[in-house]
């Protein structure tokens, strides 16, 4: 398995719960989860996934940027 980061606005309880459903979709991710107590809202994957597009796809789905990290 996988950590990918990425910096986000997914600021809330809310977002997280709007959010939720799309990533839920995504195949290969076994676990995330955003730390909002941060300015870069950074949201960590844990999975088996080849790229990150599936992931960035999801989240602006939900209508929220996304940015990877390294």
């Amino acid at each position: 398995m996988t950590d990918f980061k990425f910096k986000t606005n997914i600021k809330c309880g809310g977002c997280i719960a709007a959010v939720t459903p799309f990533l839920d979709k995504v195949n290969g991710i076994q676990k995330w989860e955003v730390d909002t107590t941060i300015p870069e809202k950074i949201l960590t994957v844990t999975g088996d996934l080849n790229n990150t597009e599936s992931i960035e796809n999801a989240v602006k789905e939900a209508g929220y940027t996304i940015e990877k990290i390294g």
